[in-house]
């Protein structure tokens, strides 16, 4: 579905930023006027122009927020962190040494905990331990009742911050009933930026320590953990289902079956092109961020050492291992994954459904961009089913 770009990559971005408007991530308007600055393809021009308005925006929070004013503050603060989030996206040649993308990205996390903290029932900042050290979190609860309540523990993937998974999906869940815990975990965020934890096949030693957390929490019903994973997280919290048998229902947002075959796909290519990976990378956007993002995230230094890393990251003969009630949606246009949600269900022995979102239906993104309420709708209500006595 083309939105605002011919280039695909920049059409996608500006559609998941511009979606985020459906729980006050983004303003429309503010969206098309930061995009009708950046040219097809112009990676400097697109940091540039979502700084900006990131930083317009954020100075509205912030003079809102000395002015008393909190829900006005709230809102111009949650937009911020969208925006400075949109900033970094591309700037992946050398982020480890990008000291502007440390900024961008340090800007978002601080707009969104600023936010966060004056949610009608604040977030709460938590530290999971993991490991010999911690993964960062938060804990976004319904009320303030103590209640047990439903609840969702949620990562996202290949490319997604502790910040955007408010807008993601925990804002819908909590309209629903559904307390969440979300966090980075190696390969996002701040658990790879400050932390430097790479991406890790075996995402059950992430999940668990995960799990064990949200017991301790009184709030966190223990008969009612969902586990939900979005994009590459379709992979990761697939795997983690079928080792980490505590999870009530699983929701794969989308299906990923093997993530090898894509990154093996994308190698094959750029070896029948001339000038190979270099020259797919110089004029395809999403190509080079594909390339950059992934040795950033795996912690590699080329395509062919990600082909032989990723070998491992598949659901083959794991799939059958996942017992707990579980749901793979896909995407009619998914331009990462496409056919493998089919190939993971026809593979589980579990309580499973399949559910695709149509391009006609303005769901045909991958993961559903731009139809976010849609996704909401049909996934917390196969949750309800569910979980219901």
């Amino acid at each position: 579905m083309k939105f605002l770009y011919d280039d695909e990559s920049f059409s996608f971005e500006a559609l998941r930023a511009a979606g985020y408007a459906a729980y006050g991530g983004a303003d429309l308007g503010e969206v098309l006027v930061t995009c009708r600055e950046i040219p097809e393809g112009d990676e400097e021009a697109w940091s540039a122009k979502w700084g900006a308005t990131a930083s317009r925006v954020e100075r509205i929070g912030r003079d809102a927020l000395a002015a008393g004013h909190k829900i006005s503050a709230r809102e111009a603060l949650l937009r911020a962190s969208n925006y400075y989030r949109c900033a970094d996206f591309y700037r992946r040649e050398n982020p480890a040494a990008d000291a502007e993308s440390a900024r961008l990205a340090k800007a978002s996390q601080q707009a969104f905990a600023d936010a966060a903290a004056l949610l009608d029932i604040p977030a709460r900042a938590v530290r999971i331990p993991y490991e010999d050290t911690t993964l960062p979190g938060y804990l976004f609860f319904v009320d303030d009742s103590g209640a047990s309540r439903p609840t969702v523990i949620y990562h996202g993937g290949y490319d997604s911050t502790l910040e955007e998974n408010y807008l993601a999906l925990v804002a819908g869940a909590l309209r629903r009933g559904y307390n969440v815990l979300t966090f980075d975990g190696p390969g996002q965020g701040s658990s790879l930026r400050d932390q430097g934890l790479h991406f890790r096949p075996d995402w059950e030693a992430v999940v668990t320590p995960a799990v064990d957390f949200a017991l301790t929490v009184s709030e966190l019903d223990a008969n009612k953990l969902v586990l939900i994973g979005t994009s590459l997280g379709g992979y990761l919290a697939a795997r983690a289902a079928a080792f980490e048998h505590r999870i009530a229902a699983c929701v794969l947002h989308d299906g990923v079956y093997d993530f090898h075959e894509v990154v093996a796909e994308l190698a094959n290519r750029a070896a029948a092109t001339p000038g190979g990976i270099e020259e797919m990378m110089a004029q395809d956007t999403q190509v080079r961020w594909v390339v950059r993002n992934g040795e950033w995230t795996l912690g590699f230094s080329c395509l062919e050492e990600m082909v032989e890393a990723v070998e491992v990251y598949t659901m083959a003969g794991i799939a059958d291992r996942i017992t707990c009630p579980t749901l793979v949606l896909d995407a009619e246009n998914d331009q990462f994954f496409k056919g493998q949600p089919q190939r993971l269900v026809d593979e589980m022995t579990c309580h499973k459904e399949l559910i695709l979102f149509r391009e006609d239906e303005g769901a045909g993104e991958h993961c559903h961009e731009g139809a976010i309420s849609l996704f909401h709708q049909r996934t917390f209500d196969w949750l309800d089913t569910q979980l219901a006595p």
